[in-house]
């Protein structure tokens, strides 16, 4: 008897049984607030990740190795960013009470909100770290509060003041960056502080979810986003940022804001590819460890 053709991210082949991670994707993307598309990210990461080697150079080790699962998407209500939460946080939810490591993909950045109340439900103190370019602070977007621009200001709402470090930001409004200076731990433009920020978050234990918004990239190393920021950091240095944060207690992940079909060079796509092999990998070693 011949398999069933299911397409998964390569190497991600471990039975969800014996996993410690496991992948999930939601392809949502309906409060995109200039160029859609992010909808399609999950499944090109799957199709194009074929084209890696599932050996890493930078952490000499192999996804081959590592113990994760790929669950596929959910297939989430575009009508409703409320339902589509709620489905989202269901089945991080469920990785969580089996004991994994949920790891979203995404999708547009709202997407986050789901994954964040399930994480934050079951580790009452819960820390985010936020690489981004955008602030996304907001308390609404033309008048919706669930929206990608006010993801992290909705999770801010769930956690409170000090819990929230963010890193990258280069836009936002001046109400975001006023808001940030009294709530968050906000680092403009780069890296600066990460260290210190893991150091402090090691030293009291705390749980960390961890959320990429690909944009953090400079526009020339990943286009195919809906909202380009110039002025980012280069690609090996988010690879060492993941690296360095892969080194406190990561409860829950996710990646998102890949719009391929803005990039038809498919290099973006490539670059997610590559993030997500090199974030799976170091968070296995967390599991291990």
């Amino acid at each position: 008897m011949l398999p069933p053709n299911i397409e998964t991210f390569i190497g991600c082949n471990t039975a969800y049984s014996d996993a410690r991670i496991v992948l999930y994707g939601a392809p949502f993307d309906s409060t995109t607030s200039f160029r859609p598309g992010a909808r399609f990210g999950p499944s090109a990461m799957r199709h194009e990740s074929f084209g890696l080697e599932t050996y890493s150079p930078y952490q000499d080790a192999d996804l081959t190795d590592c113990a994760v699962f790929d669950s596929g998407d959910l297939e989430l209500c575009f009508g409703s960013a409320e339902a589509a939460l709620r489905d989202i946080e269901a089945r991080a939810a469920e990785i969580l009470q089996d004991g994994k490591t949920p790891l979203l993909l995404g999708g547009e950045h709202l997407v986050t909100l789901g994954a964040v109340r399930a994480v934050a439900k079951k580790y009452p103190g819960l820390h985010i770290v936020h690489f981004d370019a955008h602030a996304d602070l907001r308390n609404d977007y033309l008048g919706a509060g669930l929206s990608h621009a006010c993801v992290l200001r909705r999770c801010h709402d769930l956690l409170g003041d000090g819990r929230i470090h963010q890193f990258c930001i280069r836009s936002g409004e001046r109400e975001e960056f006023a808001f940030a200076k009294a709530h968050t731990e906000l680092h403009p433009f780069c890296f600066d502080g990460l260290k210190q920020t893991v150091e402090a978050l090691r030293k009291q234990g705390a749980p960390v979810y961890f959320t990429i918004d690909l944009d953090c990239l400079d526009p020339s190393a990943f286009p195919g986003t809906g909202t380009p920021e110039a002025g980012g950091v280069t690609f090996l240095e988010l690879l060492e940022a993941i690296r360095t944060v892969c080194t406190t207690h990561v409860v829950g992940a996710d990646v998102n804001e890949l719009a391929p079909m803005l990039d038809q060079s498919g290099v973006s796509t490539a670059t997610a590819c590559k993030a997500l092999r090199e974030l799976l990998i170091a968070l296995d070693k967390i599991n291990i460890n």
